[in-house]
């Protein structure tokens, strides 16, 4: 299944680069199902960098993932994602 990467995951003064904003349904109890699969976003030159869905974020449908070694670049924001 694909989904949307949103954005970083961010406070006020702190962007968390290896978790990301994830939209993969309409409404929470949708998503709630997500929460422990992974997900993969490949590179424009093959790359994959893999992470998990960890929780749910407010109640539009979007999840947290959060990526082991490095965080997505910049340019994987709105692209889709693979969930496996």
């Amino acid at each position: 299944m694909e989904a949307t990467v949103m954005h970083f995951r961010q406070g006020r003064h702190h962007v968390n680069s290896k978790q990301m904003i994830i939209k993969v349904a309409d409404t929470a109890e949708e998503a709630e199902k997500f929460i422990g699969k992974t997900v993969t976003w490949t590179s424009p030159s093959g790359k994959e960098i893999s992470g998990k869905i960890s929780a749910l974020h407010g109640r539009n449908g979007n999840v947290r993932a959060i990526f082991e070694d490095k965080g997505l670049p910049g340019q994987a924001l709105g692209q889709k994602i693979q969930v496996k």
